[in-house]
């Protein structure tokens, strides 16, 4: 199984695109829908989702606990549908959370702005003002959602395997780009490798949707990485006492693992008003 992720610019045919090639390769393509319902289908409210999707959060949302939260079910949303393979995910940051995988290939859609000027200027009937405000508003919003979640810069080329032009390629041409080099870069091994890690992942993240959700623990930035046979908590708490309730529970969830901890102590720690 490979795993494609698509970073795009609003009005590069990211969707078109997308679609085109999951048809050509049989995978299925996951988009924006399906990973917003994902979310909500996991506990995040659907009036909240607006503050947060693709898009830089609000001074005050920023320091609200909600952020973390959307954060932890992007995360799953993206892990599991990585985990059912053969998929092409869009956007919401998926090529960073995938970084790991060996069997990831990143692409990233990108067009001159007058080339999307007048895409959009087609598609909605909008004039030059409208179309170039739209475009402004969506590369803000987007480079904020990277940075914010991620500490990204999401325009940064050689974080992705290829960066194609839909300036200068139809939807044909960028699909038929991105089969063949899927083609040629995804070996067996790096099947099996990546399968192997997704799991692992996917491990990690839902005992951090456990610990905080299901038993409501106060580490916040709460993290979990899958070594061989062990679970390595990170974060940042205000009491050693919150770390060990963790570290037994995570060891009640996950018997056959070794829970480890390198969470911070953090005195009077605040992170949300």
């Amino acid at each position: 199984m490979a795993i494609i992720t698509i970073a795009r610019q609003v009005a590069a045919l990211g969707d078109e695109i997308a679609t085109s090639a999951a048809k050509k390769l049989g995978y299925k393509f996951v988009g924006r829908k399906e990973i917003e319902q994902r979310i909500i289908d996991l506990g995040f409210p659907e009036s909240k989702l607006t503050k947060y999707d693709e898009k830089k959060p609000g001074f005050f949302a920023s320091l609200a606990k909600d952020r973390d939260e959307y954060m932890d079910y992007l995360q799953t949303a993206v892990l599991e549908a990585a985990h059912e393979g053969n998929a092409v995910l869009i956007g919401r940051g998926s090529y960073i959370i995938l970084s790991e995988l060996p069997n990831l290939v990143s692409f990233r859609l990108v067009a001159k702005d007058n080339v999307r000027i007048e895409r959009l200027k087609k598609e909605f009937t909008w004039n030059d003002k409208q179309a170039k405000q739209r475009i402004e508003e969506s590369d803000a919003n987007r480079l904020g959602f990277h940075k914010s979640f991620f500490n990204h810069e999401n325009e940064e080329p050689t974080d992705y395997h290829m960066v194609i032009n839909t300036g200068v390629l139809d939807v044909d041409a960028a699909s038929n780009i991105m089969v063949e080099t899927v083609k040629n870069i995804i070996t067996p091994e790096k099947e099996k490798a990546g399968e192997e890690k997704i799991k692992n992942l996917l491990i990690a993240q839902n005992l951090v949707n456990t610990l905080v959700f299901k038993y409501k623990l106060n580490i916040n930035f709460l993290h979990a990485v899958v070594i061989e046979n062990r679970i390595v908590l990170q974060g940042v708490a205000d009491s050693s006492a919150i770390v060990e309730k963790a570290i037994v529970l995570a060891q009640k969830e996950l018997p056959d693992f070794k829970i480890e901890s390198t969470v911070s102590i953090v005195q009077d720690f605040k992170a949300y008003p």
